[in-house]
């Protein structure tokens, strides 16, 4: 079994419930870190500015607290391996559904990999 470092939980503790319970059980089976939960002005603006995010401060989903929006990538990490993002992805919904099926998560997860004009592969909301 696998087990978030520190700053993985730090991070993972600013978001939302449901994807605290979501990543905490992802973890069980998948090493992952989430890199990002709540984003504050400058982090948001600097993120918009570096073309990894669409929105600048306040309009994302991270800027709220709870963060309605982590970013999580599997571990190790390789920014070129888009098909392992990919299957994590798809592994993270698997298991979001049937969170959601037993009651124990109330919101439908949105993966960014399935967006079609910015994929975002490491986004969870």
């Amino acid at each position: 079994m696998y087990s978030f470092s520190k700053r993985s939980i730090d991070n993972l503790s600013q978001a939302h419930p449901d994807l605290q319970v979501l990543f905490n059980e992802v973890i069980r089976y998948r090493d992952c870190s989430v890199i990002c939960g709540h984003r504050g002005e400058k982090e948001q603006n600097d993120a918009f500015n570096k073309g990894n995010s669409l929105l600048k401060y306040p309009n994302s989903k991270h800027n709220k607290l709870p963060s309605l929006a982590v970013d999580v990538v599997p571990f190790p990490i390789d920014w070129d391996d888009i098909d392992r993002f990919k299957n994590f992805g798809e592994f993270v919904l698997i298991i979001a559904s049937r969170l959601k099926a037993d009651g124990k998560i109330q919101n439908e997860i949105k993966w960014g990999g399935n967006w079609k004009k910015f994929k975002d592969y490491p986004h969870y909301e």
